[in-house]
């Protein structure tokens, strides 16, 4: 490749509420970004979906603006990387390549019966030292096992091989290729309680327990290598590097020793603790999960997942009409009375880890006559804040880890400086904000520019990393302690109690 326009990296990052392409030049720097928000479908309480052709148009469009808008064409374009949401579930035709149904986010709730009968039955062991995971319907199976069971004749189909399962990833690439490629990479395998973390493959006591014909299920590749060609983009144009969007962040982050840490903030909010080439099991009900693969090699991460994070802004903007925009949110918190002690526990749909609670509903608690809008605002970014604290906590104790700790963050949160100072302090640790936010894109374009050559190895791509700002702890112990546990009655107070 030659020319001043060569060595660039075209990026799909496709998430929950929007599809964003990026193009990243030949020092990894930001050349174009073009972004498309899509609709969220919830035909019931607890369940949450999305149309697959809105995911597929806003990804093909956006790629197909964002070259554009970097004044380039294909040629011109070494690789392309995807991230998406992981764990969302898509089934289609093989022949035609339509969904037969729509796409079951992985908020959704709708399986959470299924998954406390597998528990009931003591399966809950076997599937948490296989895959690293817990039986929860944030994962992929039992949607799967879902649509099979809803959808008329989707059961046989899918036995006969005519049917293939995907997560985004997976769908995204069957379009782009034409239908040539049906595979994955093993950071999104290992979200769909079928792979076994330990060999990188798909598992038959798995499939078997779930009731998943393995016909059904896409190659499971490295994350950095050669994913097919499309032709879709205005010439022909490699894909190679994929990535679920919470092992892209990590990457992107530079966390690519063991001991590193970062938190995406997004829709969700995710941790995740780098621990090397060896899974560590939890005992605090975090996740294991494969962080990357490269070579056959798989490195791995502890995950703690929180449900709702950005959905609680969404809902005193959307659902609430407290504020405008999201951005608001930051100085009514700062306007806040420091006097008042009021904490939402955002379990829309449930609470995650370290709780696991798929009946657990939010809870806003400490409401007086003086409430205002400034104190729920306050209550909204705090619980961010106090969830990622149960997950760290939980995760450091896991790893053993013994040295100083520094939280990369990332996401739209993060650029209330509000928000982020209030995390340090109740974190007790300092807290890094990159120059590049948007570190999800960033990690899934440096593994396709990785496998093209262009970027160079892991060692010294963590030298890259830029800082914006950190944000060091300034709270006394004791005023962390005091609201800390303000916190955890709360907690109390949302969790689902049988009967």
């Amino acid at each position: 490749m030659t020319g001043p326009k060569a060595g660039h990296v075209l990026v799909i990052d496709q998430g929950t509420t929007s599809t964003r392409s990026m193009v990243f030049g030949p020092k990894l720097e930001v050349v174009a970004t073009v972004q498309r928000e899509f609709e969220q479908l919830y035909p019931q309480s607890g369940w949450v979906e999305h149309d697959p052709e809105a995911i597929w148009s806003t990804a093909l469009h956006t790629a197909r603006e964002v070259l554009a808008a970097a004044g380039l064409d294909a040629s011109q374009v070494t690789g392309l990387g995807i991230a998406n949401q992981r764990e969302t579930t898509l089934v289609w035709d093989r022949a035609t390549g339509q969904p037969i149904y729509n796409a079951i986010v992985w908020q959704d709730r709708r399986t959470a019966g299924a998954c406390d009968a597998l528990e009931a039955a003591g399966h809950g062991a076997m599937v948490a030292v296989l895959t690293g995971l817990r039986l929860d319907p944030y994962f992929s199976a039992t949607k799967i096992g879902w649509i099979l069971d809803h959808v008329p004749g989707a059961r046989a189909r899918a036995e006969a091989g005519h049917l293939a399962f995907g997560t985004v990833d997976s769908f995204l690439l069957w379009r782009l290729t034409e239908g040539a490629v049906h595979a994955t990479d093993a950071t999104n395998a290992s979200r769909t309680l079928l792979c076994d973390i330990a060999t990188g493959g798909w598992h038959d006591d798995l499939l078997a327990l779930f009731r998943i014909p393995r016909a059904m299920l896409p190659e499971i590749r490295d994350s950095a290598g050669a994913f097919g060609m499309t032709r879709l983009l205005g010439g022909t144009l490699p894909v190679r590097g994929i990535a679920g969007d919470q092992q892209a962040a990590l990457i992107g982050q530079g966390c690519l020793a063991p001991g590193m840490v970062k938190a995406t903030y997004g829709t969700g909010a995710f941790v995740l603790l780098h621990v090397g080439r060896e899974p560590v099991r939890s005992s605090h009900r975090m996740l294991a999960t494969i962080a990357w693969q490269r070579g056959g090699v798989r490195e791995y991460a502890l995950e703690g997942s929180i449900f709702s994070a950005g959905t609680g802004v969404q809902w005193l903007r959307d659902g609430l009409g407290l504020v405008g925009q999201a951005a608001e949110t930051g100085d009514l918190a700062a306007a806040a009375d420091p006097a008042q002690d009021v904490y939402l526990v955002p379990a829309f749909t449930g609470l995650g880890a370290p709780h696991w609670d798929s009946h657990a509903r939010a809870c806003l608690s400490g409401i007086s006559r003086g409430t205002t809008r400034r104190e729920l605002a306050r209550a909204v970014l705090e619980g961010v804040a106090y969830q990622t604290r149960d997950l760290l906590d939980a995760m450091l104790s896991d790893f053993g880890h013994g040295g100083d700790v520094v939280l990369r963050v990332d996401g739209g949160m993060t650029a209330s400086d509000w928000t982020m100072q209030f995390l340090a302090d109740m974190l007790g640790v300092g807290v890094e904000r990159p120059r590049c936010l948007e570190t999800t894109a960033l990690g899934a374009g440096y593994l396709a520019g990785l496998d093209a050559g262009l970027y160079p190895a892991p060692d010294r791509f963590q030298q890259l990393w830029a800082m914006d700002r950190h944000f060091a702890p300034g709270m006394a112990p004791a005023e962390r302690a005091r609201k800390y546990a303000g916190w955890q009655a709360a907690v109390a107070q949302a969790l689902h109690r049988p009967g």
